[in-house]
């Protein structure tokens, strides 16, 4: 298993490295910061473990900079709950608050390392492709990633429409491991998840003292992105007022840092991905024409889980498995009436619900055949 760890101090990066030299089916390799951690990291490695609290980019930012590529530990010697909490969501497995002994930094690791090994084993049996990042196939899925895989070979842009939860951002994910630029960098963001007033600078990052907030310099997301991969959810969600900004470094192949005088050249591919009618928006003046056609250059329409009924076994057992794991329960199956139920029921929430409804039933479930009833969706079934 190889390890990424990003530390600061000197003291407690050397130590960690002397320490896990005992441990000889772990390789690890140390970074003194998160910008240099980020130009090394690649499919090689397994698991980051990173300090919270450094100069320049901190861990959290880190994290969302990986944007789920890499499983994620955090280990930090001032932790406040809500930095806990805000790693928690960003999808982080482990929060080790120092001083740790190397026992509790093992244990978490293996601990990750045994759910890494279910997911594997899951995709090798469950899965005809091992390498697109899909839990199921199924025809209409195949007829998809068909036209994605011949898009990904070119630099184009592309559109990946959809209902919420159909899988955008694995879309996403497999065009950019399928292009020339695979071994750049893949950078995802959401235009819903950013207050407004903030997206311009997430994007195009800033200078110090730009504005009032601004002590340090900060790279944004197209830098981040150079070489590689720029995913842009929720497009439609961007404020009006930067998407002319957006088309011009799209046009330019340039941005600006807000508060520079000069501009810094990109080389980047968009995708990006909406669950929201744009051409409505269009008329409604909410969304840019020129920017539409500049982003909409292969449209790509992925249906609904309804539409994919092949896959609802395959990633309802894939995920039960891997929650089996995550929880130290015993393997646990589907009842045939649970399967029946799975498979029809209309799925509104699409595979983002049924991820749910999996580690729900594998928690709440009494035995080790999951019911029909422990799936606690027979109501809805339409």
């Amino acid at each position: 298993m190889k390890i990424a760890i990003v530390e600061d101090d000197i003291n407690m990066r050397k130590s960690l490295e002397i320490a896990m030299s005992d441990y000889k089916e772990y390789e690890i390799k140390t970074f003194k910061n998160a910008k240099d951690a980020l130009k090394s990291l690649d499919d090689s490695f397994d698991l980051v473990i990173t300090d919270i609290n450094m100069p320049g980019m901190d861990g959290i930012e880190l994290v969302k900079t990986l944007n789920g590529k890499f499983e994620v530990i955090i280990m930090t010697g001032n932790a406040t709950l809500q930095r806990a909490i805000e790693s928690i969501h960003l999808g982080v497995k482990d929060f080790l608050l120092k001083p740790f002994d190397v026992d509790t930094l093992v244990a978490a690791i293996q601990r990750e390392s045994d759910v890494q090994t279910a997911k594997k084993k899951v995709a090798k049996k469950n899965t005809k492709k091992t390498k697109n990042g899909f839990l199921g196939s199924s025809k209409a899925l195949e007829g998809v990633l068909k036209i994605a895989t011949k898009a990904a070979k070119t630099d184009a842009s592309i559109l990946l429409l959809g209902q919420s939860g159909v899988g955008k951002e694995v879309f996403a994910n497999y065009i950019h491991e399928n292009s020339p630029r695979a071994k750049k960098p893949f950078i995802a963001i959401n235009m819903a998840a950013i207050p407004e007033n903030l997206i311009e600078s997430e994007l195009f990052g800033f200078e110090k003292g730009a504005f009032t907030d601004a002590s340090e310099a900060k790279a944004g997301q197209f830098e981040l992105a150079n070489g590689g991969t720029l995913f842009l959810d929720e497009i439609g969600e961007m404020p009006y007022g930067v998407q002319a900004k957006l088309l011009r470094a799209l046009q330019e192949k340039e941005v600006r840092r807000l508060g520079a005088s000069k501009s810094i050249k990109i080389d980047i591919r968009i995708v990006s991905a909406t669950n929201a009618n744009l051409l409505d928006k269009i008329k409604n003046a909410e969304f840019r024409e020129d920017l539409y056609y500049r982003l909409n250059t292969i449209p790509l329409h992925i249906p609904p889980l309804k539409e994919r009924k092949d896959e609802i076994l395959q990633i309802a057992q894939a995920m039960c498995a891997i929650n089996c794991t995550k929880y130290e329960f015993e393997l646990k199956t589907f009842s045939k009436e649970a399967e029946n139920t799975l498979l029809n029921y209309t799925w509104p929430g699409n595979i983002r619900e049924l991820i749910s409804v999996v580690e729900r039933a594998v928690i709440l479930s009494e035995d080790l055949e999951i019911t029909s009833e422990e799936l606690f969706i027979q109501n809805r079934i339409n």
